[in-house]
């Protein structure tokens, strides 16, 4: 057994992690990672097993709300009026990742142009909501009218795109639609279980032919730290932007989608 390869298995959790639920692309940041590292993922096996780590440490810290929401649903109102709205904002993603995610797969995942400019333009979009979005009218992800949601789930299709982020995505679709930021991130946590539950279902399917016994350990390091990463970064994360905003974020991602741009065009990567 390798033991860097095991090395590289727990650097790529812990990207993963960090990098799921805050609006900065964590495709593109495993993408670029597993060049970097020289990390062999035939199939992209690793990289689908490992995403199921992040999704259980968000419904971990959210469990109790989870809990709340299931056993009332038949008897609060507005229990039931969150989850419709969790399940109208993932209608979206269905339709969208039926329709174009084999031309995704084949034409613009691993192309590092497209991933830089994706990069780039989100956050100066960001940049942009966060700056003059419209007055907020929802302090509480519970409260999002349905309206809302269909519009944060349309522009989560736009996370099909490598580099987008679904969750800068949906955040901006909060934000557009008179959440206030934390409302508007917790929201997308929300979204992001069923969802990222569903392409990680499909994903496995697609991939189950490339499943190996001697890929399992390298799995399971990626699998844990990709979990207690997001472990730690999800609470900061709304308290950060609470306080401070998306402006970080947005010049991350300009910076860094202008960097790996010039990598590209000249070979680099």
């Amino acid at each position: 057994m390798d033991i860097m390869q095991l090395v590289y298995a727990a650097i790529l959790g812990v990207v993963e992690g960090l990098t799921e639920f805050l609006p900065i692309s964590s495709t593109a940041h495993l993408l670029i990672a597993e060049r970097l590292l020289g990390f062999q993922d035939p199939g992209g096996t690793f990289t689908v097993m490992i995403q199921l780590g992040a999704i259980l440490a968000v419904v971990w810290l959210y469990r109790v709300r989870i809990f709340e929401v299931i056993t009332h649903l038949f008897t609060r109102p507005r229990a039931r009026h969150f989850a419709l709205a969790v399940i109208v904002a993932f209608i979206p993603a269905v339709i969208a990742g039926l329709a174009f995610a084999r031309f995704v797969k084949a034409d613009l995942y691993g192309n590092l142009t497209v991933v830089a400019w994706a990069f780039i333009l989100g956050g100066i979009v960001l940049l942009l909501i966060d700056r003059w979005r419209p007055t907020a009218k929802v302090e509480d992800a519970y409260d999002t009218p349905l309206r809302s949601a269909l519009a944060i789930g349309v522009f989560q299709t736009l996370a099909l795109i490598p580099g987008t982020s679904r969750s800068g995505a949906t955040i901006v679709g909060g934000l557009l639609t008179r959440l206030d930021r934390r409302a508007a991130a917790e929201f997308s946590f929300f979204l992001a279980m069923p969802t990222m539950l569903a392409a990680f279902l499909h994903d496995l399917w697609e991939i189950k032919d490339h499943l190996r016994e001697g890929h399992t350990v390298e799995i399971a390091i990626g699998f844990v730290f990709a979990f207690l990463a997001a472990l730690l970064v999800v609470k900061p994360f709304l308290s950060f932007i609470s306080r401070a905003g998306f402006w970080p974020f947005a010049w991350y991602r300009i910076v860094a989608g202008a960097a790996l741009l010039a990598a590209a065009t000249l070979h680099y990567l």
